[in-house]
């Protein structure tokens, strides 16, 4: 049957014209009986979509924006973004739509980055990787345009806006724990960046388990880092004069740093100084002193941050989404036995 159409698929499968459309798009709403109907006759016909007249018949460009800004700066260089990005290409895929990726070299970029994505036509939803003050305006631009926005991470200002994000409070707080349960008492950290919330939080954590198990906190043992292998490095020589026990760096990527430091100090891990990380990413957590780390579901993450994206395009824009994944505490060596 040549030059088919979705009414004649809609009069084979006797469903209405909106339904085979949902099929096609793979959308929600349909009934399974239904969707296995419309994809009998869709491969009995070889009926195949026109991408072109696919989304000038639904208004939509099948495209997602994924906005990296300025304070990310270390984009290419944080193997985290590296799975991040993998997972929200693989959600776009599966489901359709082409992935977009604009990078903000500059702050001058972001203006006009967030010009051309608030033209209407031009994406269906926009993902952006944020966390830093700065970034409100890029995300306010967008929010104005009434584009579907899921930003990955909690913005500094979280009303009104859709993101997903980890409890990184909670999460740095029962790796603290841990260690303190372990006999750790002197327990140093090397920080993410204080301009963003991640690392705000994370701090903040690591500072709540101290308190409630009546530690106190030394700033002598805190060290302002940015998820850099060097700044674990030279934020643990800060450190070590001050005799800690135990350091908690706020990614993997630090951690390589904080072991180094360590291991070019004389001494040993865990043994004098246990290592605990953030984030598990593979080609880490298995080298040196087998790192215990706190594992986020990098991949996954990506994934829900379309699916709660996509959610927003079909649905509406409010009321905003609020997506919490969870985390664990994967133990391992580097974080040593119970000293008690």
């Amino acid at each position: 049957m040549p030059n088919l159409t979705l009414e004649d698929i809609a009069k084979e499968a006797k469903v209405s014209r909106s339904t085979v459309s949902r099929v096609v798009n793979n959308l929600s709403n349909v009934s399974e009986d239904v969707r296995k109907r419309v994809l009998d006759v869709i491969q009995e016909t070889g009926y195949h979509p026109h991408p072109a007249a696919r989304a000038l018949a639904s208004h939509r460009s099948w495209t997602i924006g994924f906005i990296i800004p300025h304070s990310v700066s270390f984009f290419f260089t944080d193997p985290y973004y590296t799975y991040l990005t993998k997972g929200i290409a693989q959600a776009c895929n599966q489901n359709g739509y082409t992935l977009a990726l604009f990078l903000a070299d500059v702050k001058e970029d972001e203006e006009k980055i967030a010009s051309r994505v608030a033209r209407k036509g031009f994406l269906d939803g926009v993902l952006i990787q944020s966390g830093s003050f700065g970034d409100d305006v890029i995300i306010d631009r967008i929010i104005e345009a009434e584009m579907p926005l899921v930003v990955c991470g909690r913005p500094f200002r979280p009303a009104n806006v859709s993101y997903i994000d980890i409890d990184n409070v909670i999460s740095v707080y029962n790796a603290m724990t841990y260690l303190i349960r372990l006999g750790r008492k002197r327990i140093g950290t090397i920080t993410g960046p204080l301009s963003r919330t991640v690392g705000i939080n994370r701090l903040e954590g690591y500072r709540k388990a101290l308190l409630e198990r009546g530690l106190p906190v030394d700033d002598a043992l805190i060290v302002e880092g940015d998820f850099t292998e060097n700044g674990g490095y030279y934020g643990t020589q800060k450190i070590l004069p001050h005799n800690p026990d135990a350091i908690f760096a706020a990614s993997d990527v630090t951690a390589r740093g904080v072991m180094r430091a360590v291991h070019e100090a004389g001494l040993n891990v865990p043994e004098d100084i246990a290592i605990i990380g953030f984030d598990d990413l593979p080609h880490i957590a298995f080298t040196e002193s087998q790192l215990t780390t706190v594992r986020q579901p990098i991949g996954p993450f990506g994934v829900r941050a379309v699916e709660t994206l996509m959610d927003l395009i079909e649905n509406g824009i409010n009321p905003p989404r609020r997506i919490i994944m969870d985390t664990e505490l994967v133990v391992r060596g580097s974080s040593g036995v119970s000293r008690r």
